[in-house]
């Protein structure tokens, strides 16, 4: 939940914000804390977490400090630093999504500061997660998790735990109402960026931006609802599941693999029009069974080693529930192909 953005209007009845909050202006209400306990009272499995832009694109005294070279910090002593306290004492949150950082050095922030009251003396100190947006050289060096830059996908698994996002909507992460149906990503598109995400051991975070009433735009429910229909056929291919010792195939390009226990997930992202696909990066024995997630008939697929790979005959589509991406469900696999790899962060 956004408990701040760029523009400066905080969510929640801010003392440093008076006048320009929720409380005071448009829905009169605190809508962080009621947020906060819908989440821990309905759905009590989910974190909840706050995202907090540090920088405030009109104040006049952010824009006073960046005028003096960062050199003062009138800004942040009234405003952000206050602010980051009073969410985390009010709310307790379980993430903090730190933004708005890069124009200015860690120092100017006084993030140590923050983060070291955060972790040894807050109420959460003991559960807290963040990101590494806390100054301008901190993304990737310093955090809970790294998110990098926006919509970071690397494509290999990392050495930290990690966050790959995106917003449904391709040129914005908040709502705009002369938006058209070609500005939001596709089924397939939001589906890929799960599964490469997900392959390489990174969190997915999925970006909604609702109307000025709270509503969610009738194709951005569309998307999420499209997301959570092909979860219900192929979660087991992304739930508690970690990298495989590949993330995609060396042969076939769209082909991306995930590892729970001992079973190994392909994700093929085209349907081949050849009928078949050929894995160079799975070895089978005598004892492997393939299977499609979303296969009405249940049979196991024809499946032949050859000089190249693992050959999967397809079966007829039309027999296929699942929709925009396949799932191939692979045990019995050459264990020489296996390694776990545990790096997704558990939210």
């Amino acid at each position: 939940l956004t408990s701040k953005h760029h523009e400066g209007f905080t969510n929640w009845p801010s003392k440093q914000s008076w006048g320009w909050n929720a409380m005071d202006l448009g829905p009169n209400r605190d809508l962080v804390g009621e947020l906060a306990d819908a989440i821990r009272k309905k759905t009590p499995h989910i974190h909840f977490g706050l995202y907090h832009s540090m920088f405030e694109w009109f104040n006049p005294f952010y824009i006073a400090d960046k005028a003096n070279n960062y050199q003062t910090n009138d800004f942040v002593e009234r405003k952000t630093f206050p602010e980051l306290l009073d969410i985390v004492n009010t709310y307790k949150p379980d993430v903090i999504y730190s933004d708005g950082e890069w124009e200015a050095p860690d120092w100017y922030w006084n993030s140590t500061l923050f983060l070291a009251w955060l972790f040894n003396d807050s109420p959460v100190k003991d559960t807290i997660v963040v990101n590494d947006r806390w100054g301008a050289d901190t993304r990737g060096k310093h955090g809970s998790y790294y998110t990098h830059d926006d919509k970071f996908n690397p494509g290999v698994v990392q050495d930290h735990k990690w966050e790959g996002g995106l917003t449904l909507d391709k040129y914005s992460w908040g709502y705009r109402r002369n938006a058209v149906f070609a500005d939001f990503l596709t089924p397939h598109e939001v589906i890929t960026r799960l599964v490469t995400v997900v392959s390489c051991g990174g969190n997915f975070l999925v970006n909604i931006g609702p109307t000025h009433d709270g509503m969610l735009p009738p194709l951005m429910e569309e998307r999420l609802r499209q997301m959570g229909e092909w979860l219900a056929l192929n979660g087991e291919a992304i739930y508690s599941s970690t990298p495989w010792t590949v993330q995609n195939d060396t042969l076939t390009p769209g082909v991306w693999f995930t590892n729970v226990g001992d079973t190994v997930y392909g994700m093929v992202l085209l349907w081949p029009e050849s009928g078949s696909v050929t894995l160079a990066s799975v070895e089978s024995t005598a004892d492997t069974v393939v299977t499609m997630l979303g296969d009405s008939t249940g049979q196991p697929l024809e499946t032949q080693q050859g000089e190249k790979g693992l050959e999967v005959t397809f079966p007829s589509q039309a027999a296929v529930i699942s929709q925009w991406v396949w799932v191939l469900k692979m045990t019995g696999v050459n264990p020489a192909q296996r390694r776990h790899l545990k790096t997704r962060i558990p939210y």
